[in-house]
């Protein structure tokens, strides 16, 4: 049944060789000023037999920017520098694509001395990662309906530059209670306006995005991301049902490339979830090709793919650890166990010095 993962599959103008897509994963390898480091190009490079790569979480402008050392796309310097990475990436063969982020309320003020902005004035649970360590988090303000033509065309900005940089395509992040999936569930939007209230008006920024997105590089190289069920930073909904086959099915409606979904199982999970898989609901509304993370095994992918559950199994901490884990999966190779301190370390320790499962026999 592994075969299975070894199927092409093609999602919009993106041709994958097989079914394992690498997650994207915060690895704090930029510099202070979110400019990609030419280490960034040998990491991605060693992990190009992914079906897809999605890049860490870039964010699209300084307001968005909330993350110490991640690599952005508002400058002509960080597309510059981007472009030696997609290039180590199609030199070997794989495809890549840029996750475009705007952490909306967990933005701390010490990064960008500005207040953070979020659908409306609520406060992240919790500590923000900063230069100077972890502090509180701070209490956003509500964008002002003036704004959000702004912020639209910062994602539209981002995605062009992600093209001029050489990616294949973008994913949008409106996940994991960041700003789009703030506006999008009801626990951190209490809007009175177009934004908030009803599913359609939450869901209003969300698809304005997607929208304008798809016409400035094309629908058959936007995919987006979305975490459907539990709590992701203090964001959830009351109702996420509803909520989310409404916006599956207008993504339907708009044909983007694919949808990856980050679904916190019941059991089996890093961050497990009380509330049951919405996967099977989405699949209903959202015909294109569906992307599942939820910290699969390689059977569990293998069967959910056979089953036509998902079409692609997104692996996030699995490939820092094992930059062949392509290879190994086909072999049924054991897998690699990574080291959580230089998750975020900076250098080389812990990003591009793990072996692949021959060189680690053969030493």
């Amino acid at each position: 049944m592994a075969d299975t993962l070894f199927q092409p599959l093609n999602a919009g103008a993106l041709h994958l060789p097989n079914r394992i897509v690498m997650a994207p994963l915060t690895r704090a390898r930029a510099t202070r000023a979110h400019v990609p480091t030419a280490r960034m190009a040998t990491y991605y490079a060693q992990r190009a037999s992914a079906g897809l790569i999605i890049s860490e979480a870039a964010p699209i402008s300084v307001q968005g920017a909330g993350w110490p050392w991640s690599p952005g796309f508002w400058s002509d310097e960080q597309v510059a520098a981007w472009l030696p990475v997609t290039q180590a990436v199609h030199d070997a063969g794989g495809r890549i694509v840029a996750q475009l982020w705007h952490m909306g309320r967990v933005v701390h003020p010490s990064l960008n001395g500005e207040q953070p902005v979020s659908a409306s004035a609520t406060t992240a649970p919790g500590d923000a990662h900063t230069y100077e360590g972890k502090q509180p988090y701070v209490e956003a303000r509500a964008l002002g309906t003036d704004e959000i033509p702004g912020i639209i065309a910062d994602y539209v900005h981002a995605a062009r530059n992600a093209i001029r940089a050489g990616f294949d395509g973008v994913e949008i992040h409106g996940a994991n209670g960041y700003l789009l999936d703030q506006f999008l569930r009801d626990s951190g939007n209490f809007r009175t306006d177009q934004y908030g209230g009803s599913i359609e008006n939450r869901a209003r920024l969300l698809l304005e995005v997607v929208q304008a997105v798809v016409e400035a590089i094309g629908a058959d190289r936007t995919g987006l991301r979305l975490s459907p069920n539990g709590d992701a930073q203090g964001v959830i909904d009351s109702n996420p049902e509803p909520l989310f086959a409404y916006v599956a099915g207008q993504l339907d409606k708009i044909g983007i490339a694919f949808l990856h979904l980050r679904e916190s199982r019941t059991t089996g999970s890093f961050r497990p979830s009380d509330q049951p898989p919405l996967s099977p609901v989405i699949r209903q509304h959202f015909k294109g090709v569906l992307i599942l993370n939820g910290d699969y095994t390689s059977q569990e992918a293998a069967e959910t793919v056979a089953a036509g559950k998902a079409d692609a199994i997104a692996f996030g901490r699995p490939f820092i650890s094992n930059p062949d884990l392509v290879e190994r999966i086909r072999i049924g190779a054991p897998l690699a166990q990574g080291d959580p301190a230089t998750f975020y370390a900076g250098g080389d320790e812990g990003y591009i010095d793990y072996p692949r499962f021959d060189e680690a026999e053969a030493a």
